[in-house]
């Protein structure tokens, strides 16, 4: 979580203004129980709206996971919550916005390159991030949905682990608590290739 004196309260009405309506125009993306918005709020800030899709089978656990495991976290590698907004028919997390999209956009567009030393400063950043989420912290978390459009990039090109709706928490003696499915469909683990 952001420091409290940034934390935010901030509407749906608000939300909904910010992204002009939630427009196709302010579309970042679509994961498997929802989508992500970019939005402006009246005093300039701007924010990524991840809205749930609460029709499909297993979004509110999605939202549950992500708002248990990114409320207890914080790391400079981390996507962090600025504030959530919830009501019987709407769910939705309000995130940094990140300017340079995800790293699959980035390996895949002509209009970025990245050279070796780039590519190696996200392998750091990445890994920093995975080793906090295994290690420090008191439950170990394990991410279990790490690709490339999960990676996104602030104005820096400084590499941000996003999406905790797939994860496993591993507590005390060995306890575990998973959302519902392990990965995304298509993925594979690389020892399981080959």
């Amino acid at each position: 979580m952001l420091p409290q004196e940034t934390w935010r309260r901030i509407s749906q009405h608000e939300l909904v203004r910010a992204t002009d309506g939630f427009s196709k125009n302010n579309l970042l993306g679509r994961g498997n129980y929802g989508s992500i918005y970019k939005g402006r709020l009246d005093d300039g800030m701007e924010l990524a709206v991840k809205v749930f899709h609460l029709h499909l089978e297993g979004a509110f656990t999605s939202f549950e996971a992500e708002c248990e495991v990114m409320s207890h976290i914080c790391h400079r590698n981390l996507v962090k919550i600025i504030s959530s907004c919830s009501n019987d028919d709407f769910k939705s997390l309000i995130l940094e916005y990140m300017p340079n999209g995800s790293l699959e956009k980035c390996l895949y567009s002509d209009n970025y390159i990245l050279d070796i030393s780039h590519r190696l400063t996200i392998m750091i950043d990445v890994a920093s991030a995975l080793e906090y989420l295994h290690f420090g912290y008191s439950n170990h978390i394990i991410h279990c949905d790490l690709k490339p459009n999960n990676v996104l990039l602030d104005e820096n090109m400084v590499a941000y682990l996003s999406v905790f709706g797939i994860t496993k928490l591993l507590g005390e003696e060995n306890s575990m608590t998973q959302t519902r499915t392990l990965a995304t469909i298509g993925y594979m683990a690389p020892e399981r290739n080959g």
